[in-house]
């Protein structure tokens, strides 16, 4: 009987951490939060004393924030031998930063196969509680492509994933979600497909974590040099550079060492997306090995670094000085003031343009009375100067604005005159890449179109969806849902208004 017992409870055990349906490609069939598989091991398992070991790393940690960061590369070892360098690198997260989600990805130790895991199954639980899950983008990920499937036999007893988490939620000031990612391959043409999956969702609004650590078993002197090549290769930025690193590493046939970087497979994913995109700079923050521990040895060490991925806003962005916003708003005002005098146009006002008010523009005016709208009118083609653009679009928000009444005379004195210059609309393949507040929206198909400015989302509140919905629905006359299949087009916005001086 305690044989039949024990067979049973062996068989249920299998099953369920390592044989039936280890691997899914239906999505998320029913909520089952993933428990700590290494709490006791590789870091504290309770929750007070957690709490202290992540008090100190991180007050051992480098400083930051890093300004404009897109993700860090952190290591996944044992808290007592890599956890200050990667208090290092989630240092350089800024903690008040709100994101949509945190991908967590990482080699699988345990399984090979052509692909990626996601977990989409419920949230991961740690001893500081709850990390909430996207299961609903990892499910779509996994229904969408067929390199991503849910694979429990690489996820149950992975450490690459889980050891990030608790740095996550001690260091973040908001809630987040993340989407826990395992690599089987280290292909290079599937790291590709991944990278490209992964691409549109590679924006400010998303942070990016790579787990990996980098050399295994040399001697302490060797993982110096050792990981100081891989490290370089990583900041150059191609995964070319990186995977010819790891060959040459490989063939000089140091002594221990077995791999000059375990997460391989991560990182080049990481680079197949940076290397494509404008303004990326990667650093190489801090650096330890095991043997720098009290509680490791020098003769086989493993090597950690923290690394930041930054995109820099593009320099050649179009500014305004106040001189020449006030400048644009006296010309605004004087437009509509011409027009109800002499019922002519504004002559050019040469003695308030400068380079920048010649150059071709798109631009919206709105005109606020007692703080409510009393008209809006855009043009976003770069046809015509900025300063007659603005000119231009001043008379139309007074006069022609179907919503309203023409503007009278009299009103003019009440009337808050406030400006938007357009930047260049691009069109996104991924709605993933609005960035509420920044971005304004463009929704067009067919003959049917319609804009809200990046101001509209921050006025209102709406989520990305309502966002979407309203200006498909209301401005593009397409339906609510219609901008899953029309053209999306994003674009910024300079905005300042009277009020300012």
């Amino acid at each position: 009987m305690k044989l039949t017992n024990f067979l049973l409870t062996f068989m249920v055990f299998w099953m369920t951490t390592m044989g039936c349906h280890s691997q899914n490609k239906g999505g998320n069939m029913q909520a089952i939060d993933r428990k700590p598989a290494v709490a006791g091991q590789f870091y504290p398992g309770d929750s007070a004393s957690l709490q202290k070991s992540l008090e100190m790393l991180f007050a051992q940690a480098k400083p930051g924030p890093t300004p404009n960061l897109r993700a860090i590369i952190v290591p996944h070892a044992g808290y007592v031998f890599s956890g200050k360098v990667a208090a290092s690198g989630f240092n350089q997260i800024p903690a008040d930063q709100k994101y949509e989600n945190i991908f967590i990805i990482g080699p699988s130790h345990r399984a090979g196969w052509d692909g990626a895991s996601v977990y989409d199954r419920g949230d991961y639980i740690t001893p500081l509680g709850r990390a909430t899950v996207n299961t609903e983008l990892a499910s779509e990920l996994i229904k969408k492509y067929p390199f991503f499937s849910f694979r429990q036999d690489a996820d149950a007893y992975e450490h690459d994933i889980e050891v990030q988490i608790p740095f996550l939620q001690k260091h973040l000031k908001h809630p987040f979600k993340i989407v826990p990612i395992i690599i089987g391959t280290d292909s290079p043409e599937t790291l590709k497909k991944i990278a490209s999956a992964l691409k549109p969702w590679f924006t400010p609004n998303n942070l990016f974590v790579i787990s990996t650590d980098f050399s295994h078993y040399p001697s302490f002197e060797d993982a110096v040099d050792v990981d100081r090549a891989t490290a370089q290769a990583i900041c150059t930025n191609s995964p070319q550079k990186l995977i010819d690193t790891l060959i040459s590493n490989r063939k000089k046939h140091i002594p221990g060492l077995s791999t000059s970087l375990c997460g391989a497979s991560a990182v080049i994913t990481l680079l197949f997306i940076t290397s494509e995109l404008p303004g990326i700079e990667i650093k190489d923050i801090d650096y330890q090995n095991s043997g720098h521990s009290p509680y490791g040895d020098q003769d086989h060490v493993v090597g950690y670094h923290a690394i930041t991925i930054t995109q820099k806003p593009n320099s050649n962005d179009f500014s305004l000085s106040d001189t020449e916003k006030k400048n644009l708003l006296k010309i605004a005002r004087q437009s509509i003031e011409q027009y109800f005098e002499t019922g002519t146009r504004l002559p050019k006002p040469d003695a308030l343009l400068t380079p920048n008010l010649l150059k071709p523009c798109g631009a919206f005016v709105t005109l606020h009375k007692h703080g409510e709208l009393r008209g809006c009118i855009g043009h976003f083609g770069e046809d015509k100067p900025l300063w007659e653009t603005v000119a231009e679009m001043a008379l139309a928000s007074a006069f022609n604005d179907t919503r309203f009444h023409p503007l009278r005379e009299d009103e003019l004195k009440e009337v808050e005159i406030e400006i938007s210059v357009l930047t260049p609309m691009r069109k996104i393949s991924s709605i993933n890449e609005i960035q509420l507040g920044k971005h304004g929206i463009y929704i067009k198909k067919g003959w049917n179109a319609g804009t809200f400015l990046p101001q509209v989302a921050t006025e209102t509140g709406w989520t990305l969806e309502e966002f979407l919905g309203h200006c498909s629905r209301d401005k593009a006359g397409l339906g609510w849902n219609g901008w899953k299949d029309a053209e999306i087009y994003v674009y910024e916005a300079i905005v300042f208004n009277e009020k300012e001086f």
